[in-house]
């Protein structure tokens, strides 16, 4: 009886100490997930690194988020965002690397910090030091029309040399501008492997060709490029960009019988979204003069 009495109570605690073991274990979801995006601007990459909490059916700003105070912008440790190259924000120049992006949201207006200590829990509290700002400058919120239960911070309206950052919340956006150089970049590379280069395949002609094109450089130049590359490797997707050139110098009869090349390649090809733009192409064009 004693024996069986002793048997039970180890027993006992053994299953309790293995239900102990596996409370400490408990996996469950986190109250503000972490989430790390990434986005091409320009010719480099803007990355960010933050906490997502929830609404939770909480008044948010004003409330939860107090106005007129420093924000981690997120929730847990500082919210990251990080350069590889050279940018501008709201016109302020950022150099390449790593900062913590803090806020100070206001209910007419927000005031966005790039801070250069990463290292902060939260919103650094007494160790925050204002001179290691790199830049502050103000924005407008603006009213969201459908309310984001989690809160987000995302990439839009992506240009070739730019992107809106949104902070969003309950009902509340917060954009910002980041703007990288790219023209310079560009047109330097051409210089070297194009204008200067020797032996240059069609890809490189059909690029630069491109380039000026749609960024308002020399049409000229961009055409004949452009005649190179397709009398040396003629594709139908280059041949088009030729015949819209053609038409933006307004040589539509030109533009006409390389847009039919075009289609006819395509065709062949079996690329029919481009055999639709360049039956497009030629009605247009041939009523223009």
């Amino acid at each position: 009886m004693k024996k069986t009495l002793i048997g039970f109570a180890l027993s006992t605690a053994l299953l309790l100490g293995a239900g102990t073991v596996q409370a400490q274990g408990i996996k469950m979801p986190a109250a503000s997930p972490s989430q790390k995006v990434e986005q091409a601007v320009g010719l480099g990459t803007v990355s960010l690194d933050y906490s997502r909490p929830g609404m939770k059916d909480r008044e948010i700003f004003g409330d939860l988020v107090p106005y007129d105070k420093l924000w981690r912008t997120g929730a847990n440790a500082s919210t990251k965002i990080k350069f590889s190259e050279d940018v501008s924000i709201e016109g302020n120049k950022v150099p390449a690397g790593e900062y913590a992006l803090y806020t100070i949201p206001g209910k007419d207006e927000w005031t966005i910090i790039i801070h250069k200590n990463t290292k902060h829990w939260g919103d650094g509290g007494k160790d925050y030091n204002p001179a290691e700002d790199l830049v502050r400058f103000k924005v407008k919120p603006q009213q969201n029309p459908r309310e984001v239960e989690s809160f987000t911070i995302n990439f839009t309206n992506l240009k070739p040399d730019a992107a809106d950052v949104e902070i969003l919340w309950d009902n509340t956006i917060v954009p910002f501008t980041i703007k990288s150089e790219v023209d310079s970049k560009v047109m330097s590379q051409i210089q070297e492997q194009v204008v200067k280069g020797t032996n240059v395949n069609p890809n490189l002609y059909a690029a630069a060709a491109s380039y000026y094109y749609e960024n308002g450089h020399d049409l000229k130049q961009a055409h004949e490029w452009m005649k190179k590359a397709n009398e040396k490797d003629p594709k139908y997707w280059n041949m088009h960009t030729q015949a819209k050139i053609e038409a933006k110098m307004k040589n539509y009869k030109a533009a006409v019988k390389t847009a039919e090349k075009s289609k006819e390649l395509a065709k062949a090809a079996n690329a029919e979204d481009y055999v639709r733009l360049n039956d497009k192409a030629i009605a247009e064009w041939k009523n223009m003069k």
